[in-house]
């Protein structure tokens, strides 16, 4: 009952951070410099996460013969789930363009959302090992990069144009996928491999859609973004921040 209790706290204070986060955006009236600023932030927090915390934290649970295999596979998942939006994007854009718009909003969604249901296994099966040093060290983990990345995921989809109450729709969606995965896995290996595969997902989404939208690489609109120039010399350094912030967190974390 003791680690039901944790889990289900821990799910809770997820679920409200995660969504509190998110609406953030949405109560306060960013700039559109601003709102790409937050949404570099988050790119970065999502990657410096992913490679100084859940990597190392998966590969500790994991045998050394499969943590390539779950890593590589996540990054491919995501590529592949990615190449599907984007070739539908492509045959529909010339017919529908905000037909195309949308899917590829539908498609970063999708990324986060698989990416926070494998945080959720991964918070389920670290409660099954009944350390609390280990519990907390995984939701530290997660709500490190889930709130900013929900925090960017409403940030880019404002920046993309959709309704607010569509984008609120979005932001429940990935608020709860996490608590509701919670019980899926047990194993502790099960935690290795979900670890790794929601990292492969989350630096995927963050240097392969994220960043290139914010930065002008692919923008669909045709005043925003940088025109193709990439990112400003603060926004380059919000993302090298956004990067170490992990790193410094997880300093005395790792075993």
């Amino acid at each position: 009952m003791d680690d039901f209790s944790s889990i289900s706290l821990l799910s809770l204070a997820m679920l409200v951070g995660c969504y509190v986060a998110g609406t953030i955006p949405l109560a306060v009236n960013f700039s559109e410099e601003k709102l790409k600023l937050v949404t570099v932030l988050g790119a970065g927090l999502l990657c410096g996460t992913a490679l100084a915390v859940i990597i190392p934290e998966g590969v500790h649970a994991l045998y050394e013969e499969i943590l390539e295999v779950s890593l590589v596979l996540g990054f491919v998942f995501m590529l592949l789930v990615d190449q599907i939006g984007s070739a539908h994007v492509h045959s529909t854009e010339a017919l529908d363009p905000e037909a195309a718009r949308a899917s590829s909003k539908i498609t970063t969604t999708l990324g986060l959302v698989v990416h926070a249901a494998a945080d959720g296994v991964a918070l389920g099966a670290a409660a099954s090992t009944s350390q609390t040093s280990v519990q907390l060290i995984v939701f530290v983990a997660i709500m490190l990069h889930k709130a900013p990345a929900a925090f960017g995921l409403v940030s880019f989809l404002m920046h993309a144009g959709l309704e607010r109450n569509r984008i609120r729709r979005h932001l429940l969606v990935f608020s709860l996928a996490a608590p509701s995965s919670k019980e899926a896995l047990s194993d502790f290996n099960a935690t290795g491999v979900a670890m790794l595969f929601s990292a492969g997902t989350f630096l995927y989404v963050a240097t392969v859609h994220v960043l290139p939208e914010v930065g002008g690489g692919h923008s669909h609109s045709p005043a925003g973004g940088n025109g193709g120039k990439g990112l400003s010399k603060v926004e380059v350094g919000a993302l090298v921040l956004g990067c170490l912030i992990p790193l410094v967190l997880s300093v005395g974390h790792h075993h």
